[in-house]
């Protein structure tokens, strides 16, 4: 396969595809509707030739503010291919960090999906006045000064009846230098910081990344993650290059349902979403306990299977019988949660918890994790499927150099790395030192290779007897319990390591009336015996896996589930320590005290 030289050229190759293979599926109604390369190209360019008409040019700014849909990647290969940047702003972002990116970009033209980003849009409309035009997906959702997407595209035909090959000749002029889309990091300690990517960077990490992994054109994907993550970004441009079908999830909530219908081959996700399974899977056994000890059994006996089979160990034919029971009374159920015919799936975006991976690769659910963040382009590292390592995030991808610095930082030198951020040169010069980008993670190198990180730099707590702790260890232990959403972990310069809880509140609803516990808000359960021993236990649980100096000695359980919409957590799900640590900080004190 010739790699293309830029992002824009995806939408070339796009249209030397088979015209009635099946590019995209998406949910209409109650059915699932095939749509062809030829359709796709085709309603991207008329997008760009739109785009054109409202006077869009090379280098001009566009913001998406939706949620992941057929629309939002047609937008985004749209305004690559006429030379414009496309600027992704989360849905679920605060309306100030909204307003912020729209003005620090400088965007022209912003897509809005629905009445709910409209009326989001509306609130901050007049801080805004680089926005010179709006367009909105759906149709009945647009409002006076809004142009719906039909519009947009019956501009297009317009302008190519008068110019056929208007969006041919600027997508063909298009060169790796160009620059190809700003994202902005999610801002867990301030501001947002705009993140330049051009077309090397983008075409760099798809061109290695799925062809290492294993990625064909006869896959097929279900996309669920915000195409404002980078992340799910790569997934759609993968997709573009490589010609798997992507079918779009109707929403996150019906992802699991989506995946009966899809039955997808491969599978990008961030490790909530494992997370979430293996939780609801565990919370089915803890009240049969005939089922439980057969369920325990069967994962017992896939994990001895799993570990022979990742070192390349004969099975022993004994243990082969076991695992062909356990398969078909207990392993494939877990395995048809995902559709029933996946190949593999790739985490990222956070770390995922090796117990985890454990699990899943047990019932022949391989998950790939890897690393990276925006400012690389998504994965430097991964997992593949000839070589994995849990606790680990994979080997470097090629081209991709990898130092440990004296503090066990980990330093990276690519062509996947960003250059700049925007307008911010400062932010640059501190992390790009000498050619190497500075990640910010501490990490250190396997024998073999593979790169384990274990903390980022600026959350590592030190005791005030010098012990050195790792909070996203004990973190990721602490979310094995399924009434767990979200943890706090404190300790820095303190005798010991303490733990604010954040309740998984469906899950906590469905324990108690599992246990037959009457309840009239979700919040009076934290105040019930049976389940606060159930966080007692989980506490317990993990500290069995941790030295005596990074164990929880104590712990709270607060009265509210994190969220995105109360502040405590960034569009990408990840905890605003700063914030929680000043909206806590007597919580954190008591356990002190």
């Amino acid at each position: 396969m010739k790699t293309p030289e830029t992002l824009a050229h995806c939408w070339l190759a796009m249209r030397e595809r088979p015209a009635s293979a099946t590019a995209v599926r998406v949910k209409r109604g109650d059915s699932w509707k095939d749509i062809s390369w030829d359709e796709y190209a085709r309603d991207i360019e008329l997008a760009a030739a739109g785009l054109l008409s409202l006077g869009v040019r090379p280098g001009d700014r566009v913001a998406i503010m939706s949620e992941t849909r057929y629309e939002w990647a047609c937008a985004d290969f749209a305004v690559m291919c006429v030379g414009a940047v496309t600027v992704p702003v989360y849905a679920n972002n605060t309306p100030e960090d909204c307003a912020y990116i729209l003005n620090d970009s400088g965007a022209r033209v912003l897509f809005i999906e629905n009445r709910a980003s409209g009326r989001a849009w509306r609130k901050i409309s007049g801080d805004c006045p680089s926005v010179e035009k709006t367009v909105c997906f759906e149709k009945n959702a647009a409002g006076d000064d809004d142009l719906a997407w039909e519009s947009l595209l019956e501009e297009g035909r317009s302008r190519l009846r008068a110019d056929p090959g208007a969006v041919t000749r600027l997508a063909a002029a298009r060169r790796a230098d160009d620059f190809a889309t700003l994202i902005y990091t999610s801002g867990t300690t301030g501001r947002p910081k705009g993140v330049v990517l051009r077309h090397e960077q983008g075409v760099s990490e798809v061109s290695d990344a799925f062809t290492y992994v294993g990625v064909t054109a006869q896959d097929v994907s279900l996309s669920f993650l915000p195409y404002a993550h980078v992340l799910g970004r790569i997934e759609m441009w993968g997709h573009a290059w490589i010609g798997f079908t992507m079918a779009f999830a109707e929403s996150i909530e019906k992802v699991r349902a989506n995946l009966q219908d899809i039955r997808p081959t491969i599978l990008v996700a961030v490790p909530r979403i494992f997370e979430k399974i293996h939780a609801g899977i565990h919370t089915q056994m803890e009240n049969q306990l005939v089922k439980k000890k057969l369920f325990d059994w069967a994962i017992d006996v896939g994990q001895q299977v799993g570990e022979l089979r990742m070192t390349r160990q004969i099975i022993p034919l004994s243990l082969l019988a076991r695992y062909e029971a356990a398969r078909r009374l207990v392993l494939d159920r877990i395995k048809d949660a995902f559709g029933g015919r996946l190949r593999f799936a790739i985490s990222g975006g956070a770390p995922l918890a090796e117990e985890i991976s454990r699990f899943f690769h047990a019932a022949g659910v391989l998950i790939l994790e890897g690393y990276g963040m925006t400012e690389t382009t998504a994965a430097i590292t991964v997992n593949a499927p000839f070589n994995y390592r849990f606790g680990s995030v994979g080997r470097p991808l090629p081209e991709v150099r990898l130092r440990i610095a004296a503090d066990g930082e980990v330093l990276v030198k690519s062509k996947k790395v960003t250059r700049e951020y925007y307008k911010n040169p400062e932010a640059t010069a501190a992390v790009l030192k000498d050619g190497w980008f500075h990640t910010g993670d501490i990490g250190h190198l396997l024998p073999g290779g593979d790169l384990r990180i274990t903390d980022r730099k600026k959350d590592l707590i030190k005791t005030a007897g010098g012990k050195y702790v790792a909070p996203q260890r004990i973190e990721g232990l602490l979310k094995m319990n399924p009434l767990v959403s979200h943890v706090l972990v404190h300790g820095d310069q303190r005798k010991y390591v303490v733990a604010l809880l954040s309740p998984d509140r469906a899950a906590l609803e469905k324990f108690a009336r599992d246990q037959g516990i009457a309840f009239r808000e979700w919040t009076e359960l934290l105040k019930n015996p049976k389940v606060l021993d159930q966080f007692r236990q989980g506490v317990a649980q993990a500290n069995e896996r941790l030295a005596s100096f990074e164990s929880v000695k104590r712990f709270a359980v607060l009265p509210v589930e994190f969220s995105v919409e109360g502040g405590e957590l960034t569009p990408s799900l990840k905890v605003k320590r700063k914030v929680l640590d000043e909206r806590f900080r007597d919580r954190i004190e008591a356990l002190y005290s």
